[in-house]
Formats: C-alpha cells, structure tokens, sequence
C-alpha cells in the first residue's frame, strides 16, 4: 500500500487552495510565483513516478525484504526472529507500531541531517531547497536520487524484526507530515511545539538566514533536535529569506535537478590534491582549502563574532 500515492490527489488540492488564499489575501501575494510552482509540480511528478517505479520496488521488494529475511528466519528450528514475526507483523498491537514510527523518525532525522551535511547528499536534496518560496508547491519539490539511497538508512528496523510492509507504511506517514509543514499560514501551536516538528520551525529549516542554516532536520518530531543540538525556533525579529545561498537561478527542472552536481564536477576537476577532491564530494557542503567559500559552521561562526563585535 503506497499511502503518498493515494495522498497525492489531496496535495495537489491544498496546493491550489493555498494558492487561491494567497490571491484573496494581499499579506501573503508573494507566496506563490507561477513559474517557481510548475517547477515544483514537475519535480514532484517525477520524484513521484521514481517513487512509484524504482523506489517501491527496491526498497520493499529487494532491500527491506532481503534484510528482513536474512535476520529473522529458522535456523535448524531456532527463530532468529529477535523481535519475534507475530509482534512485529502488519497486525501487530498500536504501542508496536509507536515504536516502530518513533524509530522512523530517528532514521529520519539522521539521513536528512547528512543530506545537508555531506555534499554529495547535498546535490541530490538541494532540489527541494531550490525555491525562493515557501508554500505547499515546495513541499512537492523533491530531489529524484535521494530516492535511490534513502531506504538504506532504514534497513535496520526490518533487520531486527519490523515486517517491511510497516516500515513503508511508517515512511509513507512521515512523508505526508512533511508535506503538510510547508505552509506560512500555521501559527505556533504551543505545547505541541515541545516535542513535535511543526510549521514555523520547518520554515526556519527552508531559510537561507546564515542563522537558520542545518536547523531542524527532525520528521514530525524534534527531540532528535533538541537532543543532537540542531533545533533552532523562528525568531519574529529576523525577516526570513527562503531558498539556498547559491541558487540554481533557473526554473528548468534539468538544471535544478543536476546543477549543483556540476559544481562538485568544477570543483573537483580544479582540486590540486587528491584529499581536496575527496573533501569536494564528502566534505560539508562550502568546504574549501584556502576559504575562498565557507560551510555553514564557518558562516555561522562568523556571524557569532560579528555580532560579539559590534
């Protein structure tokens, strides 16, 4: 059962109702630009299709079954089994299935904070970070190879005993709360903003503000967050800016898709060293010998000691 494809018919029409809201709305004009949201409707199209073609069936019919069979089966009639099949089946009880989404989002957490930290992760996941706006058309914006290499920071739930079919129904879960957090029109909702990931934070995770970068990797949670030292809270004084610092300055999906793979091609190609090249592909992302670009730690600590100085 593929959730976010029955779901797809829904995002589109949120889509378009939070387009006609922003055109009734003077306040909020500028949260759509047309060509910026056919872009987007693209990427998602194809993400889509991936999803639906590929990913479907490494991930459920290749990687997690294999694993899930590899590590839980009968060996000379011991169950290898160490979460027990029964438990951990698609009938399994409802604190099971807690379990098994409290570790997705875990998963989550980590494999989308290496998407910002490691540059080639970065190539693959900049495409949904491409547009200057933020509204459920960015939600649909997804990179297409960050699809190829995903399930494999989950192959550990059906290797200790999670049935594959509940690790893709918890993914699908956690891709349609993703979605529904791109939208400016959701104030803080104060308890839940304790422990869940929500609107206003994930605004702050879409900013460019040198303040806001590599914040908030969390799926619908944000105690990894909190925990790991990413967790960052919109601050009402900074005007926030969305998109990347260097933008593909392009609505050709080709170009959005593959351009900052040409940049680590150019960067690579120039390295005088074999260690910088190895630096421009798994390095973080503005990494450089001499500092001519900086990484978002750099940025950040720059900007700590300009602060401290004025």
């Amino acid at each position: 059962m593929n959730i976010v494809l029955w779901a797809s018919p829904c995002f589109v029409m949120m889509l378009f109702a939070e387009l006609y809201i922003t055109k009734k709305h003077s306040k909020h004009t500028d949260t759509y630009d047309y060509k910026d949201m056919f872009t987007s409707l693209i990427m998602g199209a194809g993400a889509g299709i991936i999803k639906v073609a590929l990913v479907k069936t490494l991930s459920a019919a290749i990687i997690f079954n294999a694993v899930y069979h590899l590590f839980n089966k009968n060996v000379g009639g011991v169950d290898m089994n160490i979460m027990g099949y029964e438990s951990f089946g698609l009938a399994a009880a409802w604190y099971v299935w807690l379990i098994c989404q409290f570790l997705d989002d875990f998963c989550y957490y980590w494999v989308h904070r290496f998407n910002h930290t490691i540059r080639f992760m970065w190539a693959a996941h900049i495409v949904h970070h491409s547009s200057a706006k933020f509204n459920y058309g960015t939600g649909l914006r997804n990179g297409w190879f960050t699809l190829l290499y995903k399930p494999l920071f989950y192959c550990w739930l059906p290797a200790i005993g999670f049935h594959p079919q509940m690790c893709l129904i918890c993914l699908g879960i956690e891709s349609l709360w993703q979605f529904q957090l791109h939208s400016k029109f959701i104030p803080k909702l104060g308890f839940l903003e304790k422990f869940l990931n929500l609107h206003t934070q994930h605004q702050v995770h879409h900013a460019r503000n040198v303040e806001y970068l590599d914040k908030n990797h969390g799926g619908y949670l944000n105690i990894f967050d909190r925990l790991f030292g990413t967790y960052k809270e919109l601050d009402e004084n900074i005007a926030i800016e969305y998109g990347v610092v260097h933008e593909p300055k392009s609505h050709n999906p080709l170009i959005v898709l593959t351009h900052e793979y040409g940049d680590i091609w150019k960067d690579v190609k120039n390295a005088k060293k074999f260690s910088h090249k190895l630096m421009y592909i798994f390095g973080p992302p503005g990494w450089s010998p001499d500092g001519s670009s900086l990484t978002v730690r750099q940025l950040q600590r720059q900007l700590k000691q300009q602060k401290v100085a004025a």
